[in-house]
């Protein structure tokens, strides 16, 4: 585990650092359950996910028990997550609510919005609020109302804003990696009932230059 960093771990619940390009879900070797049985010992529960190339903030469970607990947060709508997202270009507005319908196509690997409701279509929703921009990008922070595949990437793509590095979802082909970082993870302790935050600032190379906008506070 050369590149994972626990920020917190007790008998119930492990919340680490995801880094780039690993699968947050799964049991083939090298994945982050995985790196995590291997490191504590006993089972790990995913609860929620991070695409391979987005990095930061991310709970698993150790118990079956534990894990039941904050899904029902995640349905709730009590486990709040945050990103920093950096923009190819610059939003029309300082903060929005955006929602969408999603399509993902699993055959090609990506989400759509789409304009129906249908089979596989469901409803993304998602605030932002703008932090920072120069010429060419913009930083900005989301709250995820809901937890759809690629659903930050689409939603801002489908409005001409894709993220930096982001060349699926038509980002300019710059050797950049996926601007999208989980900065702000919050829950309730599953057994102990007491609130819980973390906070952790990207360091790639591409949110550099906004890091004096970074939202973070020491947790």
């Amino acid at each position: 585990m050369d590149h994972l960093f626990l920020h917190y771990c007790d008998s119930e619940i492990a919340v680490c650092e995801k880094p780039f390009g690993i699968l947050s879900e799964g049991e083939g070797v090298g994945t982050l359950p995985s790196l995590l049985r291997a490191e504590l010992g006993g089972e790990i529960y995913p609860v929620h996910r991070l695409d391979r190339d987005t990095t930061g903030l991310i709970v698993f469970a150790r118990t079956s028990r534990v894990a039941a607990h904050l899904s029902r947060q995640i349905t709730e709508g009590t486990l709040r997550k945050d990103y920093l997202a950096l923009l190819c270009g610059t939003p029309n507005e300082p903060c929005e609510a955006l929602s969408d319908l999603l399509f993902y196509d699993r055959q090609k690997g990506k989400s759509f919005v789409v304009t129906k409701e249908r089979k596989g279509v469901k409803r993304a929703e998602l605030t932002y609020e703008l932090l920072a921009t120069n010429a060419t990008r913009s930083l900005v922070c989301v709250h995820l109302l809901t937890g759809r595949t690629h659903q930050i990437r689409v939603q801002f793509a489908s409005r001409k804003l894709p993220l930096v590095g982001d060349r699926r979802y038509g980002a300019p082909a710059d050797g950049s990696s996926i601007a999208l970082h989980s900065y702000r993870l919050s829950f309730t302790h599953p057994t102990e009932e007491r609130p819980m935050e973390w906070f952790s600032a990207p360091t790639s190379a591409e949110f550099l230059p906004f890091s004096e906008h970074f939202p973070i506070e020491k947790t």
